[in-house]
């Protein structure tokens, strides 16, 4: 689905991408990791056709540069940064409606899905939504259509952690049928998305490695802390994540998507010296019904 071959990019008097060999096939989940500067960025233009390369690339077979409108009616994109648009969001659904040959209306349910009701929003101008709503609606443009290829920088930046247990559910809906490059700074924040990692550094790859494809993107863990005293920061962190005190700011309990552990439990830690115990656990399956959610 991507194959890369001697990529080479030079920006001003600086090489970018020096000389890349990729393959990337249908079902591989990839992080795509490295520190600012690494070329994730360049790369990703590259692979969007923004920028003429040397080298060769492929998208489902075609060059991007050269057949862009073709090759991105199969690219499903979620940029780190939203663009600033001032299209109402009724208008810029239909856009992307029409661009991707897709229904608007499917666009308009997965952003529902993430909690953002965009008929709701249609006559208000992009640029004005919160961040977290831009990107809920970003995430909809590129799920909510039948696209072979997904290139997400960093996706779940802006989301809450319930919106980013329904992009957990969403990638697993399309796990078998399209390639995912995710982009991060950090490898502990897509680490339980993917089955493979790719690390660059100063434009070459200096990792490329399987991992173990074991979790379920569609789990959810039931988690129990207590604290040795109730502290205000912690109640605030943690009800952030939709947790329930059971006992005066002693006794917490919730649940995590299961791709969220890390994320979590990197939460937690700022209060480790005030946690007495955590348990988490596997929650057993179960049919999820929908909840109604603030639009933020």
């Amino acid at each position: 689905m991507i194959e890369i071959r001697r990529l080479r990019k030079r920006l001003g008097r600086r090489d970018i991408l020096l000389g890349l060999d990729l393959d990337i096939g249908r079902g591989q989940r990839v992080a795509l990791i490295g520190s600012n500067g690494a070329g994730k960025t360049t790369l990703i233009r590259c692979l969007l056709g923004e920028y003429r390369c040397d080298g060769e690339i492929r998208l489902v077979g075609r060059d991007p540069r050269q057949f862009r409108t073709e090759v991105l009616r199969h690219v499903g994109f979620v940029p780190q940064l939203p663009p600033p648009l001032k299209m109402p969001v009724g208008q810029l659904v239909n856009y992307v409606a029409s661009v991707c040959h897709t229904p608007a209306q499917r666009i308009v349910d997965v952003a529902a899905r993430l909690g953002f009701e965009a008929e709701r929003f249609r006559h208000q101008a992009f640029v004005r939504l919160s961040g977290g709503q831009k990107q809920k609606l970003l995430i909809a443009a590129a799920l909510g259509r039948d696209a072979d290829v997904l290139i997400l920088d960093e996706p779940a930046a802006n989301l809450d952690p319930e919106a980013r247990g329904t992009f957990f559910e969403l990638l697993a809906e399309r796990q078998r049928d399209a390639v995912m490059l995710i982009s991060s700074h950090r490898l502990d924040e897509v680490a339980a998305l993917v089955n493979r990692v790719i690390e660059l550094d100063q434009g070459k790859v200096v990792l490329d490695d399987r991992v173990a494809d074991s979790v379920d993107l569609t789990s959810r863990l039931h988690c129990e802390v207590r604290l040795t005293r109730p502290e205000g920061a912690f109640a605030k962190a943690v009800g952030a994540w939709g947790f329930s005190d059971v006992d005066q700011g002693l006794h917490w309990r919730g649940s995590v998507a299961g791709a969220d552990r890390l994320r979590f439990l990197g939460m937690l830690s700022r209060y480790a010296a005030l946690i007495a115990s955590l348990e988490l656990r596997e929650a057993p399956e179960t049919t999820s019904q929908p909840r109604e959610r603030a639009n933020g």
